[in-house]
């Protein structure tokens, strides 16, 4: 945790269990600190974890959701199927006040695309469109590539090497369990384009956004500044771009031909889904349990997100079905078009803003459902023993303690912004990253004891949140994160 709050309460599973614990004195903490919750409500938030641990309803709910509903662009006649499929499947689970509150969406086409060198060895290269990008000219375009590693090698040069040709971005992107190394390499995805046409080039491609060695491209969100030409931005799979960096490693000229026919359509509609388990004394104030329910339209979405909505929506029913139920109302929010610009998220947390103080508490999924390995929060420094208690009943399922600086991710990182206080599930990036944004995140992919494991920790955090008695208060207001992952 953070050294600017100070030591917090640090109990063992079996010394909750048997009953209120308080904390050892010592020269940082003085006086002892009382367990915040019950030993009934431990056992009882211990019992839907362990039923987690059996359930195999969310893994059920992916299934249908790649299968019978598919890729979820926003706008697409995919995410409006899935908008009707998120409310048919929280009605029959017995979900209460079942409804979609509507969002404006932008929609994007993909159209085709096409990637090759010209010389001095001739190849097609796999390649996609970034979402948002515009189209190249209609018979396409041909020019000498310049290869960077990342913005900051753009910027340091002479930039006048970039008028005319296509740049090329090569830097990889690091493997890593925490994600670090996606935050370091996705920059490019964003903002390459702009900085590219700042300095006069015609087109940009980029290494994948990603950590596999699969001969697919990842795709995601770029971003255009309306005060700069918008130029074509293509993603090339890893092989490939090890293809283009070993052509220019001769010396040679490399020429690069591209076609790409995407476009943006008009914006239309789509929804946040909602659905509630009501509690038994506070039903008006809740917890949130998000993810999105839209995709890329490369692969099904199946870790990115449909494992996210599915495993809030088993945790959420697993509470509702449990022997009791916690005070507040848990509700799950299934976002829209968080992958184009986070529209779901900020039109919730616009709608949503007067009753903010009655959202007492939110987590989102959304890496997937890998391995758990640690928990954080973000909540006021006297409710840290709280969250510590609360973390304890995941320390058997081999979770770790992780502080206090919880984000709350892309979509319930926008209720962050206005006050709520957010917790974080860290699960293992690694693999993620492998699949994400590409053709290979389908369900054949997705550990069915895994999908459990994310669901037991989900359903024991919520379950103990909204029984907390006097809540979580309120955390400053802080600026949200821009974009999604």
């Amino acid at each position: 945790m953070s050294g600017s709050y100070g030591r917090v309460l640090v109990v063992s599973l079996a010394a909750i269990l048997c009953g209120s614990v308080t904390a050892v004195a010592s020269p940082m903490q003085p006086a002892p600190v009382v367990m915040p919750f019950t030993t009934a409500q431990l056992e009882a938030a211990r019992a839907v974890r362990e039923r987690a641990l059996e359930d195999d309803t969310a893994y059920e709910l992916v299934r249908s959701l790649t299968s019978q509903v598919g890729p979820r662009l926003a706008g697409t006649p995919g995410d409006a199927r899935a908008v009707e499929w998120a409310q048919a499947q929280l009605r029959a689970l017995g979900f209460s006040n079942v409804h979609a509150e509507p969002v404006r969406v932008p929609h994007w086409v993909r159209g085709e695309c096409r990637v090759e060198t010209v010389s001095p060895w001739p190849q097609r290269l796999v390649a996609e469109a970034l979402g948002g990008s515009v189209a190249t000219p209609e018979g396409g375009l041909e020019a000498e590539v310049v290869a960077v590693r990342d913005l900051e090698e753009m910027a340091s040069g002479d930039s006048t090497r970039f008028a005319g040709r296509i740049v090329f971005f090569s830097g990889r992107m690091e493997r890593r369990s925490d994600g670090s190394g996606y935050g370091k390499a996705v920059a490019v995805r964003g903002r390459g384009a702009i900085e590219a046409a700042r300095r006069g080039a015609l087109a940009v491609v980029i290494r994948s956004v990603g950590t596999d060695r699969d001969r697919v491209a990842h795709t995601g969100g770029m971003r255009y500044d309306p005060n700069v030409t918008r130029i074509p931005a293509l993603a090339l799979s890893n092989p490939d771009a090890d293809l283009l960096v070993d052509q220019l490693a001769t010396g040679e000229r490399v020429r690069l031909r591209m076609r790409n026919t995407s476009s943006m359509a008009d914006s239309t509609w789509s929804a946040n889904v909602v659905g509630e388990i009501r509690g038994r004394e506070r039903p008006d104030e809740v917890v949130v349990l998000g993810g999105h329910l839209d995709s890329w339209d490369l692969g099904t979405g199946a870790h990115d997100d449909a494992t996210g909505v599915c495993i809030m929506t088993g945790a959420a029913r697993l509470i509702g079905q449990a022997a009791l139920r916690p005070r507040r109302t848990i509700r799950v929010v299934m976002f829209a078009n968080e992958e184009f610009g986070l529209s779901g998220a900020r039109e919730y947390a616009r709608a949503h803003a007067a009753d903010a103080a009655r959202i007492v508490f939110g987590m989102e999924s959304d890496l997937g459902a890998f391995q758990p390995l640690g928990f954080r929060v973000r909540v006021a420094p006297e409710y840290l023993p709280a969250a510590r208690a609360m973390h304890s009943l995941l320390s058997p399922l081999g979770v770790e303690w992780r502080g206090n600086d919880a984000t709350g991710d892309a979509d319930v990182g926008q209720l962050l912004a206005i006050g709520v206080p957010v917790g974080d599930l860290d699960t293992d990036a690694a693999p993620y990253f492998d699949l994400h944004h590409t053709p290979n995140d389908t369900f054949d992919k997705v550990d069915p004891l895994l999908v459990r494991r994310n669901v037991a920790c989900y359903a024991t955090i919520a379950w103990l949140a909204a029984d907390l008695r006097g809540g979580f208060g309120r955390v400053p207001v802080t600026t949200s994160r821009a974009n999604g992952r």
